[in-house]
């Protein structure tokens, strides 16, 4: 494919789904994205789409929000493996809130197999991926659908809300910044997702590379209330997307990544206080337990069992 076909097939992918990762835009045109994200700079220059961490969107500072058939096309690789390790996170039992978003859909869908489960949603394709689970409860809000991403939203979604108490929040959103925290480009949305936030004890952002560093027009979620963000890896060479990380974990944001390597174990929850630290190695450090998939678990454990097999081996060459 010659280089003017390329774009004009890039250019095309974008303006129909608003945001597309250079991922599946190298994956659609069959080259690298070294040579995609050339592309995409050359394209800018022209004004025809602006480039943003690890994806390109439709020019004009905000992206505009996709409809669900689009949004359910990007980076479902990427989804799929942020979806299995939040899953991990949640316990038998537990009582939770489950935002809208293709992303907390992929997750709703893992949580089926969580017995004892209580599910709060505005999604109905959250509510669909969980209707057939015998041991899970699904409370759905009322309010008005939206009908591009399924959810209800308005006033009586948010009333219905009051008084609710749960232990976590799993939300999803159009652009995630350090600066801002989590945002979406519509405002019935966002303010439903504020209402989310304000029932849960923590917030779990669940956000693929191609939204780090993105600005949506209405903040949802400002990044001292994140408790964690799931992600996936961002390309070795996006260093904006590994300095964007770097920023939201020195604000106390406990990051975890879902990666081709498996997915890195999160850190005991953080102080009262919120310290910074982050629960991955970012992009470009070294991982201290070898880059292998590791369990859902504590750091303290970890270090534990290590010294104790240590202690065991010690013992035997004696």
């Amino acid at each position: 494919m010659f280089a003017a076909e390329r774009r004009q097939l890039i250019l095309e992918m974008v303006r129909a789904n608003g945001a597309v990762s250079l991922r599946e835009l190298a994956r659609v045109v069959q080259t690298s994205e070294v040579t995609v994200r050339r592309d995409v700079r050359a394209l800018e220059a022209e004004g025809l789409l602006d480039r943003r961490h690890g994806g390109a969107v439709l020019p004009g500072g905000f992206t505009r929000e996709s409809g669900f058939p689009q949004k359910s096309h990007l980076a479902t690789a990427e989804k799929t493996a942020i979806a299995d390790l939040a899953a991990g996170l949640v316990e038998e039992g537990e009582a939770i809130v489950v935002g809208a978003g293709t992303t907390t859909q992929e997750l709703a869908r893992r949580l089926a197999r969580v017995p004892g489960l209580t599910v709060v949603t505005n999604s109905l394709l959250v509510a669909q991926a969980l209707a057939h689970a015998n041991r899970v409860e699904v409370v759905m809000t009322g309010g008005t659908l939206r009908g591009s991403n399924y959810a209800l939203v308005g006033s009586g979604a948010e009333q219905s809300l009051q008084g609710l108490r749960v232990s976590r929040a799993f939300l999803s959103g159009s652009g995630l910044t350090a600066e801002r925290g989590l945002s979406t480009s519509n405002m019935l949305s966002a303010s439903v997702d504020r209402a989310l936030v304000q029932a849960a004890g923590e917030v779990v952002v669940l956000a693929d590379h191609t939204k780090l560093g993105s600005d949506t027009m209405f903040q949802t979620v400002p990044t001292d209330l994140i408790t964690r963000l799931v992600t996936d890896e961002p390309a070795a060479h996006d260093d904006r997307a590994a300095a964007e990380l770097q920023a939201l974990a020195d604000q106390g944001v406990q990051i975890a990544v879902a990666g081709a390597g498996g997915a890195q174990a999160p850190a005991d929850p953080a102080p009262p206080g919120r310290t910074n630290r982050r629960d991955m190695p970012l992009p470009g450090q070294r991982r201290t337990h070898g880059g292998g998939p590791q369990p859902l678990r504590g750091a303290a454990p970890v270090l534990a069992e290590q010294g104790e097999r240590a202690r065991v081996a010690d013992l035997r060459r004696r």
